[in-house]
């Protein structure tokens, strides 16, 4: 089960970083190598790494970090890899409903994480036991893999058929650049990444402010109202993440009977609805904390409901041959305009807005209120970006279209020359 959150339990600044810098990487690879066998060792290589690091001991803290670093790169190789595999194998709506199943599997795997690991830790009496299960699944999956996942051709699902021939990473990188239904995508994507970040640090401690100021902090200790409040938004978040990806899939084949921009239109109208529910949880948490959990889980699954779409976008407008390197730069750009700094941003400016008034209980609430509300701006901004991608979504297909009818029908002579005179245009 795919889970971008699996093992939490080391330093996430550094597995961001490197899974970062690592998918740009499993990218090229991936377009140019077979993907079945790198995918499959890179689950190997994470399952292993985790393995490891449950028997580092407290003294080696600074290699357990490292270990966390570890299983980002490994964990990269799939995120880059696994949709491109997707897009080769099926097309159009049932392309749209396997990257949905696909994407279905990130939230169920946290939810799934958290029971398991709570369990193993449980049984065992010992949380390095939670570090000793999931490998072994890894494993599992990674041989299942390796064993019976077909490694389709390039293009085989695709108008045109098999693609033969392969452009440079240069040429590769400026087409991406020059293809703006990507790019829009890409920095929307890197807004839904922004606010999910800075909620999932952020949204439990201010729900505890909240209730503080409403005079529920005397029945309860700090530590176990904290701690509720990060369950209980944690099981938001994987039930909206379900719920959001299968609301995406019907609206999306429901809306492409009406019209062929339905992918973006789906996404953008479900930013933008988005960005409203989440500006009514800061108006309603200081009364009543249910109303505020109400408006998260509507926001929330309204936010991850272009998961799948903008993945299925970015199909349609890139040709098979650089489609890992563009998943992989889209996740890059996702992680570094979104959840890599927007934890520190939010907190710099609550910490900012504190400062005058630092020991009053209501003013720490809402700084921390004001500081979020960045947040469905920056939603607001990526349904702008999404709305970009819907005027230009249809000519950037249909010139990846025919880019691929080119590649496929001519020689590999001609083949660089007419990539060339496509990009160009």
């Amino acid at each position: 089960v795919p889970d971008d959150d699996d093992d939490d339990d080391g330093d996430d600044d550094v597995f961001i970083c490197s899974f970062m810098v690592a998918a740009p990487i499993f990218g090229y690879l991936g377009d140019r190598f077979n993907r079945k066998v790198i995918l499959s060792c890179g689950i190997f290589f994470w399952s292993i790494v985790t393995l490891s690091s449950s028997f580092i001991s407290k003294e080696y803290y600074w290699l357990f970090v490292l270990s966390r670093g570890l299983v980002g790169i490994g964990e990269s190789s799939y995120s880059s890899i696994s949709p491109t595999i997707i897009g080769d194998l099926f097309t159009n709506n049932s392309r749209t409903m396997m990257l949905s199943i696909f994407y279905l599997a990130i939230p169920l795997g946290s939810g799934l994480g958290y029971i398991l690991g709570s369990g193993a830790k449980e049984a065992a009496g010992d949380w390095h036991w939670a570090l000793r299960v999931s490998p072994l699944l890894g494993i599992t999956a990674g041989a299942l893999i390796l064993l019976f996942v077909p490694e389709p051709k390039r293009g085989s699902a695709d108008q045109g058929g098999r693609v033969k021939a392969r452009s440079s990473w240069c040429c590769d990188m400026k087409a991406l650049a020059k293809n703006r239904s990507y790019v829009c995508s890409s920095l929307a994507s890197a807004a839904v990444s922004f606010a999910t970040g800075a909620f999932g640090m952020w949204i439990p401690l201010y729900l505890y402010r909240a209730q503080v100021v409403q005079k529920t902090a005397e029945v309860c200790s700090k530590d176990i109202c904290s701690s509720k409040d990060s369950l209980i938004f944690g099981a938001i978040t994987v039930v909206t993440g379900l719920l959001g990806v299968a609301i995406g899939l019907a609206a999306t084949r429901l809306c492409r009977q009406r019209t062929e921009r339905a992918d973006p239109l789906v996404c953008a109208v479900s930013m933008l609805g988005s960005a409203i529910f989440i500006c009514l949880i800061f108006v309603v948490a200081k009364k009543s904390i249910v109303g505020a959990y109400v408006c998260i889980f509507i926001g929330e699954t309204l936010l991850f409901l272009n998961w799948a779409i903008t993945a299925d976008i970015l199909m349609f407008v890139v040709i098979p041959t650089r489609r890992a390197t563009a998943v992989a730069f889209q996740s890059f750009t996702s992680h570094l305009l979104g959840d890599a700094g927007s934890p520190y941003l939010i907190g710099l400016i609550s910490d900012a807005l504190q400062q005058s008034y630092a020991t009053s209980v209501l003013w720490q609430f809402l700084s921390l209120g004001y500081a979020l509300m960045l947040c469905p701006f920056v939603i607001v901004l990526g349904g702008m970006f999404f709305l970009a991608t819907a005027l230009f979504f249809l000519d950037d297909r249909e010139k990846a279209e025919k880019q691929n009818l080119m590649i496929t029908q001519h020689g590999n002579t001609n083949n660089k020359i007419k990539i060339r005179q496509i990009n160009s245009t």
